[in-house]
């Protein structure tokens, strides 16, 4: 009778030991079919702004890290074309027609280019979507290019950063990395005047 106890007590036992493990294994996922995310040293980062006068607008952009080094005219040569960022190329989407300088956009997206020299960068928006870096940067696509003169940051931005401030009737968009600034107004507009064969074209 006693040897009869301790063999239930054992396979009693071995029952919850064998239920535990069932209990521990049910839903795992052999490791090596596990998909782990891509860890980028240079991340997609996104910029937006909601303005108090409800116009939305939005970039997305690899940000590039520092780390040490001497950023504008050496990593990012002065006079050579930038993708403004890193991997992709940077691309900025208005929810409203726009106008930077003396040109007026429809609301859409575009990718953003820029030219860095020592006094002045050259801001360029151009209309080819899906770029890698600025491989395939074709100058007849672009719809807009701007001068933005460069200021100093009393901070040191490590990672390169899109800022965007909200202003009466529109937004500025700044471009910050190292102890650089560069600031693009960005004016709404309701309606794009433009130049077609030499007639003046309202559109909406």
């Amino acid at each position: 009778m006693k040897s009869y106890s301790i063999g239930l007590v054992f396979l009693f036992i071995s029952f919850l030991s064998l239920a535990k493990n069932n209990v521990m294994s049910f839903g795992k996922v052999p490791s090596d079919s596990i998909v782990k995310p891509q860890i980028r040293n240079s991340p997609i980062v996104i910029a937006n702004l909601k303005t108090a006068e409800n116009h939305y607008v939005k970039c997305t952009y690899g940000q590039p890290l520092k780390k040490g080094r001497v950023i504008f005219g050496d990593l990012v040569p002065f006079g050579k074309l930038w993708r403004t960022g890193a991997n992709e190329a940077t691309e900025i989407t208005f929810t409203t027609n726009i106008k930077i300088g003396k040109t007026s956009l429809p609301a859409g997206t575009y990718t953003l280019f820029s030219i860095p020299d020592k006094n002045k960068w050259t801001i360029i928006l151009n209309s080819d979507l899906g770029q890698w870096g600025d491989f395939t940067y074709n100058a007849a696509n672009n719809v807009l290019t701007f001068e933005a003169p460069i200021s100093k940051n009393s901070d040191i931005y490590e990672g390169f950063t899109v800022q965007f401030d909200d202003q009466t009737g529109g937004f500025n968009m700044n471009l910050l990395w190292d102890d650089t600034k560069i600031t693009i107004p960005i004016q709404v507009v309701d309606k794009i005047v433009e130049l077609n064969t030499g007639r003046k074209k309202k559109r909406n």
